[in-house]
C-alpha cells in the first residue's frame, strides 16, 4: 500500500499487520523517502516531493510513485503541492500513464496541473480529484494535442498494445 501525508483518510500510522509492504510518501525519520523494490511482477518506485503542511511547504514530505508493470510505467501524482523541476522530470522518466489530481485547491492550481501534464505527456491521463474542478476546464486548458474519452465505467483494462497513439485524457465514471 502507498500512502501520503496530505489528509488523515490517506495514511494510518497503524496499517494492517497483514499488509507486507507500506511504502510512506514520506520518512519518518526524515529525509527523503527511498522506495525501489519489487512485489511480483510490479517494480516500485518512489519521486519524492514536498508537501504543504499548516501553510508551510515540508521538504521531501510527500512523493510521486511509479509502478512499472506489463511493460508499462504507470505514475500517481498523489497530492502534488508544487510545480516540479527538472531534477523531478528526470527522476520520473517515460510514464505511459499518469493520474493526476485536478481539485485546482487542495494540490496545484489547474495552470500548474496542466503544465505538468502537458510536459510528462503520458499516452492516458486519468484525472482524479474532480470534486472541485470541472472536467471541462482541464480538458478545454490541455488542448488540442490531446483526445478526451469519456468511459460509463469505474476501472480501465491497459495494455502496452492497447495505448493511444495520440495522448488521451480519460475520464471514468464517479469521482
Amino acid at each position: 500500500v502507498t500512502m501520503n501525508k496530505a489528509h488523515g483518510t490517506h495514511f494510518t500510522d497503524a496499517p494492517d499487520l497483514g499488509i507486507e509492504h507500506v511504502l510512506r510518501g514520506w520518512n519518518p525519520e526524515g529525509g527523503p523517502a527511498r522506495h525501489a523494490l519489487v512485489v511480483d511482477d510490479v517494480y516500485v518506485r518512489n519521486v519524492p516531493t514536498d508537501i504543504r503542511r499548516f501553510g508551510e511547504m515540508e521538504k521531501d514530505g510527500n512523493s510521486i510513485f511509479i509502478f512499472e508493470v506489463a511493460g508499462l510505467c504507470i505514475g500517481h501524482l498523489g497530492h502534488l503541492h508544487h510545480r516540479l523541476e527538472d531534477a523531478h522530470y528526470g527522476a520520473i522518466g517515460r510514464l505511459d500513464v499518469v493520474m493526476v489530481p485536478i481539485d485546482g485547491g487542495m494540490t496545484l492550481s489547474i495552470d500548474a496541473m496542466t503544465e505538468i501534464t502537458t510536459r510528462l505527456y503520458s499516452s492516458l491521463i486519468l484525472p482524479m480529484h474532480r470534486h472541485s474542478t470541472p472536467i471541462g476546464e482541464f480538458t478545454g486548458m490541455m488542448g488540442d494535442g490531446f483526445a478526451v474519452e469519456f468511459r460509463p465505467s469505474r476501472s480501465l483494462k491497459v495494455s502496452l498494445r492497447s495505448l493511444p497513439s495520440r495522448p488521451t485524457i480519460v475520464v471514468l465514471e464517479g469521482v
